[in-house]
């Protein structure tokens, strides 16, 4: 059998599908797309059976047919055509054809019967909820927050972000012990009440911030999986089915304490501490803090190096010397850098310190947590 697609159409849909094709796994069969031509549509399915993605294209086609093809090869070869019509012929012989004006290629395929069974989502489900959220919103929180997920495979649902609706909005949680983002977006309301709690898994989230736009997206909600549809793509994913830990217990309530500081200014003494303290298992950065001024340092005590700086800031409280890792502290600025000025509400040296932007946004409730380590003395 035969179709004719546009070269250009069908690259680009394969694009946004590549990324849920695994580069290293010991199932080889994964490295495919799986192509199903049905009903005048080409579907083209990718999966490393944690997540799946599937388009569809409009073609010509004579008959129904379901193939395995490299996906790589492929992409590569669709994406270094231009823009032109190519002639898939599909043949018996585990073949495939493809014809342009200027040249004739060929690749092998294999049987649709080998790929394994994809994630799908249950649709038989009673207990499904829906919701619609704008494409730029939803990867705007993704965005501010998924750095924080842990990456450790003994805390598995710190391994996802935790999507919680409220009365206010939607609100995304990460965390990893060490530090957390916690972000509400009053933008984000369902037209029915939702009261279940759901964790994406961060493949499905790195995924995500790769192909989402301005576009509305169509979010599905089971027990067990949560579909995102985009106009042209939709991926699937189970949901990680350990319970989230209880991150408001560790969100200090009596951080009577506020230093008051620019954010690039900060990130930028941050950075150059970084270069004294890589050394350090725990890369520790020292925060010596009193009214209108903020001391950083970091030493390398192996090497004999050493480096501090002082910061003019605004402070209500009593002095205070607190450590910090310094690669949590530069991603939390690094993911707040949009604000001018920031807040650090603290209580004392061993306690979990609140960081938040200076000026509240209407839309969004933001806040981030770091949690402090051992000064020496």
């Amino acid at each position: 059998m035969e179709f004719k697609v546009n070269s250009k159409e069908l690259e680009k849909l394969l694009t946004k599908i590549i990324p849920a094709v695994p580069t290293r796994t010991p199932m080889s069969i994964l490295e495919n797309f799986l192509f199903e031509i049905k009903d005048g549509f080409l579907t083209i399915i990718a999966t490393d059976l944690e997540i799946s993605m599937k388009s569809s294209i409009s073609i010509v086609a004579e008959s129904d047919i379901s193939i395995v093809v490299p996906a790589k090869l492929t992409h590569d070869i669709l994406k270094s055509l231009g823009d032109t019509t190519v002639n898939f012929m599909i043949t018996d012989n585990h073949k495939i054809n493809l014809k342009t004006d200027n040249g004739e290629y060929s690749i092998s395929y294999l049987s649709s019967d080998e790929y394994p069974e994809i994630p799908t989502f249950p649709t038989e489900e009673d207990d499904i909820k829906e919701v619609l959220i704008n494409g730029y919103d939803l990867k705007n929180a993704f965005d501010i927050t998924s750095f924080a997920m842990s990456k450790e495979e003994m805390r598995p649902a710190m391994m996802g972000t935790l999507l919680e609706f409220e009365e206010e909005g939607l609100r995304f949680v990460a965390t990893d012990g060490h530090r957390l983002a916690n972000l509400l977006k009053h933008t984000i309301k369902p037209e029915e009440e939702i009261t279940d709690k759901y964790v994406v898994p961060e493949k499905a989230i790195s995924v995500l911030q790769k192909i989402l736009d301005e576009k509305d997206v169509k979010v599905y909600m089971s027990n067990t999986h949560i579909s995102f549809k985009l106009n042209d793509i939709e991926l699937i994913t189970r949901l990680i089915g350990q319970k989230y830990p209880e991150y408001r217990s560790v969100i200090p309530l009596e951080n009577e304490f506020e230093l008051q500081l620019k954010t690039k200014e900060l990130l930028s003494a941050i950075k150059r501490m970084m270069l004294f303290s890589a050394t350090s298992s725990t890369r520790r950065v020292k925060f010596s803090i009193s009214e209108n001024s903020l001391e950083i340092s970091a030493e390398d005590v192996d090497m004999g190096n050493f480096g501090k700086e002082n910061i003019i800031c605004k402070y209500s409280g009593t002095p205070i010397d607190i450590g910090f890792n310094s690669q949590y502290v530069n991603d939390v600025l690094s993911h707040l850098v949009s604000e001018e000025e920031i807040i650090f509400r603290l209580h004392s040296a061993n306690k979990a310190v609140i960081v938040v932007p200076s000026v509240k946004n209407e839309k969004q409730d933001l806040m981030m947590l770091i949690m402090p380590v051992r000064l020496n003395n």
